[in-house]
């Protein structure tokens, strides 16, 4: 019998739709985030990206391999943490700098993508 995995998949978000009372703000939540680095303590392991005027956290304790350079974008794959007073910080399991990516062509699909899913979805129902 094979085990079942309990990691579950990133769910794509915008750095802006991770706030206070949105689906993606949960406890626990596994997203996957898109943004230029910021900033980057080698102290903390703590990254900041940003993504137009939205900064968001990221811990990167375990992440290897991965060099990080101001003005690089970079996504990352990891778990959601809510600190007191609403903070959130992404604990990450995985990084990649993604330079090379179109982000206005990468949200436009991301927006088609979530369409699709619910009309899927609706489609099940009726």
């Amino acid at each position: 019998m094979m085990a079942t995995s309990t990691i579950k998949p990133g769910i794509p978000a915008l750095l802006k739709e991770i706030e206070s009372g949105s689906q993606f703000f949960k406890q626990g939540a596994s997203l996957r985030v898109t943004g230029m680095l910021h900033a980057y303590s080698e102290d903390t392991a703590v990254a900041v990206i940003a993504d137009a005027d939205i900064s968001f956290k990221i811990n990167t304790e375990h992440l290897r391999d991965l060099s990080f350079r101001i003005g690089s974008y970079y996504q990352f794959i990891g778990e959601l943490h809510i600190l007191p007073e609403d903070v959130a910080i992404l604990q990450a399991r995985v990084g990649r700098i993604v330079d090379g990516l179109d982000l206005n062509l990468y949200n436009q699909s991301l927006q088609l993508r979530r369409r699709f899913e619910s009309e899927l979805v609706n489609s099940r129902v009726t």
